[in-house]
């Protein structure tokens, strides 16, 4: 089903905020999802000097979910000391779970029903929740109504030192039992994408995102987070490594096909924790509380696709239907903003972009959508080096694309990230 223009009140986005992305398992290793979360919208609430009663709804999304924070939103809103009367929900949507959140707020805002949202999301990859077996599970719950030594020996009857293995969770499709690597070394292959293309890819990603960092770009996104026992102020991500090169991303061996793959540790993007939020509110708002918006959001689209061979094509398929529903073509865009998952699905999106044929057969466009210039392309560095906390990721290339469109006086924005689940996500912003 193609995008339809958005209607209504128009919304614009006031500004952002996010924590460093940290490698999970470094120094947000103790620090859970709702507390990273409430220091991204904290960070927010302090820079633009909103009056949290003033705020109508907050949403937030995440992927992996701690069973005890389960609303991760309306645990943030709470931690934060926000009006309790504030609603807050999550959302999940895989790796465009933040997308999916901020789509909601606009789509909100555009409709009448709030006129100020804060959305985003957070994650963290450094804990996350281990079950027990099926089997031991069933006897913990039978457990309860034990009434003696005799009914606690009845429930060990029959278990087996398996079933005291944890049930650990795996980043891998539900339906098909292929994990993203899987699919993105099938991708490589039935695309082409050299394994000499994909490190490329990379190290122009982290190397852009090392010279953004020392030009004090990404810097300027962040809260500093501070984090206990120290409380030492954490105000860069960790695992942009710009003096990679060449020859150490080659010699990393393939991951998920050993003897034939080209997926590495280098071209793909690494686990990590942290948050992000953006404030949006309808253009009328933000006047009437006096801000200066950096962009409105002009449309957005959602694509699904096959799971088992489509699984990260999801940006070749909604980016079409974002620049539909606003009205323009690929070659009017001066700032691009992508999720890089692996530099392999990265390579094989943009081709397919440009390519008449996979336009025509599968888009059902006379002609192809064109090619995106490698310099209007995540000129900041991408998720391969700044890092990917899930939940968060849509966020920070939300607030990226229109930072970039301010400084780079570029008048439209494009927003594009791919999901498990075989989702693909757009959004298209322009400059006010």
């Amino acid at each position: 089903m193609p995008a339809l223009p958005l209607k209504g009140s128009r919304v614009v986005l006031v500004d952002g905020c996010r924590t460093p992305f940290l490698r999970s398992q470094t120094d947000f290793v103790d620090t859970p999802a709702y507390e990273l979360g409430a220091m991204a919208i904290a960070g927010l609430l302090h820079r633009t000097r909103l009056d949290p009663a003033q705020v109508d709804r907050l949403i937030m999304g995440t992927v992996i979910s701690e069973p005890r924070t389960s609303n991760l939103a309306r645990e943030v809103s709470l931690a934060l000391g926000l009006p309790q009367s504030l609603p807050a929900y999550t959302v999940t949507a895989a790796c465009t779970s933040s997308n999916v959140a901020i789509a909601s707020a606009v789509e909100a805002i555009a409709a009448g029903t709030a006129e100020v949202v804060i959305a985003g999301g957070a994650e963290t990859l450094s804990d996350v929740p281990i079950r027990f077996s099926r089997a031991l599970r069933q006897r913990l719950l039978a457990s309860q109504k034990a009434k003696g030594p005799a009914d606690y020996l009845k429930l060990l009857a029959g278990i087996k030192l398996a079933d005291l293995a944890p049930d650990m969770p795996a980043i891998a499709e539900f339906s098909t039992g292929q994990t993203m690597g899987e699919s993105a070394e099938r991708l490589a292959k039935r695309v082409g994408v050299s394994r000499e293309a994909q490190d490329a890819f990379a190290l122009s990603s982290h190397r852009r995102a090392a010279a953004a960092t020392e030009r004090g770009y990404l810097a300027a996104q962040m809260a500093p987070a501070l984090v206990p026992p120290r409380f030492a102020p954490l105000r860069a991500d960790n695992g942009i490594r710009g003096d990679s090169s060449p020859e150490k991303l080659a010699s990393l061996p393939p991951v998920f096909d050993r003897r034939f793959g080209s997926v590495s540790a280098g071209n793909s993007s690494f686990l990590t924790d942290g948050a992000a939020a953006c404030l949006l509110m309808s253009e009328q708002k933000a006047a009437e509380l006096g801000y200066k918006p950096l962009a409105a959001i002009s449309s957005v689209a959602m694509a699904a696709t096959d799971p088992r061979e489509e699984l990260l094509m999801g940006p070749a398929y909604a980016i079409p239907g974002a620049l539909d529903a606003a009205g323009i073509t690929l070659d009017m865009v001066g700032v691009f903003e992508l999720h890089e998952a692996f530099a392999a699905q990265m390579l094989a999106n943009l081709r397919l972009l440009a390519d008449p044929g996979f336009c025509r057969d599968k888009l059902g466009r006379s002609q192809a959508v064109g090619q995106i210039p490698s310099d209007k392309l995540n000129a900041w560095g991408g998720s391969l080096a700044i890092g990917h906390p899930f939940g968060a990721t849509g966020a920070r290339l939300l607030l990226t694309a229109a930072q970039r469109m301010k400084m780079e006086n570029a008048e439209w924005g494009l927003v594009s990230a791919c999901a498990a689940g075989a989702l693909g996500h757009a959004m298209t912003l322009r400059r006010l």
